[in-house]
């Protein structure tokens, strides 16, 4: 657990383009923290019919409008990209460079992937590997951080190249769909890191949309079907406002897996993603009549209901944002979880099996997923 975290509040820091950008006040961080919500952005987290090249295009604004804040604040000078595949490739790093006349020294890739045995345990393996140094500069990275051990395990190994070549970075930008999990890497590996790189500044961290809880060991969730490490939920996140200010799909996403899934096979096996999303689904649908759907709300949205204004504006980290705001998302909550009653997960279930479908009509998938869709015809 991060030291302090109900102290830690989320600011405005700037709004511009379309682009609201918020940073973490009050943690006695080592490093930076910001989280960017633009309205693509969310479409990609609410919808997981966003697929193929509409993932790579929703990162685009909200990433090139973070590039030029950076840049203004003179945070980044000269940029080396490292690209660990695949789940990277969704993130638009070289063209918001490119937008913002920030210059790529060069492009540096590493494979990681996640590999199941059994027990469904996971363990990772680098296949391939091609570093480009460029002493004194900034690295960007992009991806997602559930359990973080995927960054952990490159950014170790980009260390260790740089100092066997006596030479060091200035700091390192990292863009992430991700969760908590990755302050508390980040803040020890900077600890790490500046005891042979004494005047490493540390990490500048965007997030997009919230920094995530992630279900931790052995827990499955209310519904059972979770899994650990990898999934994503609202519990204790510091959500922007816009994301809770989103109109009614946000029954959705609070029911959702976590809408990202895998970010590879998002983008370049969509069948295998929709398959994904079709098994959750189907997993909620069998144990619709079995789960206790006040017990699911409440774990989703992290507090139990009903929950006074103070305490939710505590559990949102919402203490230094405009009080009519957080009163009035406040109310718009309360209105969320009433509208709730007279709606069945089964009926959500078939709902999201219809949608997450769609895919299908513009990309030629290998083959289609046909478990829920038949019930559902």
């Amino acid at each position: 657990m991060i030291e302090n975290w109900n102290d830690v509040h989320i600011v405005p820091e700037f709004c511009d383009q379309g682009v609201d950008c918020y940073r973490l006040e009050g943690g006695s961080f080592l490093n930076e923290y910001y989280i960017v919500s633009e309205a693509e952005t969310r479409k990609l987290m609410n919808h997981p019919e966003v697929v193929g090249y509409e993932v790579y295009a929703s990162l685009v604004t909200a990433t090139s409008q973070m590039m030029y804040y950076l840049k203004e604040q003179k945070k980044i000078t000269s940029a080396n990209i490292l690209s660990i595949l695949r789940g990277a490739l969704n993130y638009p790093l070289e063209e918001s460079c490119y937008k913002e006349h920030i210059r790529v020294h060069d492009i540096s890739f590493m494979s990681s992937e996640r590999v199941f045995g059994e027990n469904d345990e996971m363990s990772l393996d680098i296949k391939y590997c091609k570093l480009t140094m460029v002493p004194n500069s900034t690295l960007m990275i992009g991806d997602i951080i559930a359990s973080g051990e995927t960054l952990v395990q490159c950014l170790r190994y980009v260390t260790d190249y740089y100092r066997r070549q006596g030479a060091q970075l200035r700091n390192i930008v990292l863009f992430t769909i991700g969760g908590t999990q990755g302050i508390e890497i980040l803040e020890k590996l900077t600890r790490e890191i500046r005891t042979y790189w004494p005047d490493f500044e540390g990490f500048i961290t965007v997030y997009y949309e919230g920094v995530f809880s992630c279900y931790e060991e052995g827990d499955k969730g209310v519904s059972g079907i979770n899994r650990a490490l990898i999934d994503f939920y609202w519990k204790g996140a510091p959500l922007p406002p816009p994301v809770r200010r989103e109109p009614p799909p946000i029954q959705t996403p609070l029911c959702e897996k976590f809408t990202i899934y895998d970010g590879g096979a998002r983008r370049y096996e969509i069948h295998e993603h929709i398959d994904e999303v079709l098994e959750f689904w189907n997993g909620i649908l069998e144990r619709a009549d079995k789960i206790d759907k006040q017990a699911l709300l409440e774990e989703k949205l992290g507090h139990a209901l009903p929950i006074s204004y103070e305490d939710w504006v505590r559990d949102c980290h919402y203490g230094k944002l405009d009080e009519k705001l957080t009163r009035w998302l406040y109310q718009q909550e309360r209105g969320f979880v009433e509208s709730l009653r007279g709606i069945s997960l089964e009926q959500i279930a078939l709902q999201r099996t219809e949608e997450s479908t769609s895919p299908q009509k513009k990309y030629p998938l290998k083959h289609i997923p046909t478990k829920l869709w038949e019930r559902n015809q």
